[in-house]
């Protein structure tokens, strides 16, 4: 009995640390992490220049993986590596009170690299 007090007490106490995680971090850390470590995105000749092509780099690397994710998981883990490493600007929109907007032309992008 008390061990399982114990191990729900433990768990209680890390809670705080894994809902302040972002979804962004999370979907990295669980996905990513394995192969992109803080060093490859520090590399001299990194691919992610600006905002639409760390977009456009995560979206292609979640393809090569089949992790089939949605726009949203893709726009996260950006927003999460630009908070951490990239610090890009992000395109804003004047209509939604300076709202970050997530990038269309990505999209397209990874289409017409595809084929």
């Amino acid at each position: 009995m008390r061990t399982w007090i114990a191990a729900s007490l433990g768990a209680m106490a890390l809670m705080p640390f894994a809902m302040a995680q972002s979804r962004g971090e999370m979907l990295y850390a669980t996905h990513c992490i394995g192969c992109h470590t803080t060093q490859l995105h520090w590399r001299d000749k990194r691919t992610a220049v600006d905002w639409a092509s760390l977009q456009f780099e995560v979206r292609r690397w979640q393809d090569a993986a089949s992790l089939g994710w949605s726009d949203t998981d893709i726009a996260d883990v950006a927003r999460y590596l630009n908070q951490r490493i990239y610090r890009f600007e992000q395109p804003r929109d004047p209509q939604s009170g300076g709202q970050v907007l997530p990038s269309r032309s990505v999209q397209g992008r990874a289409r017409s690299t595809a084929g």
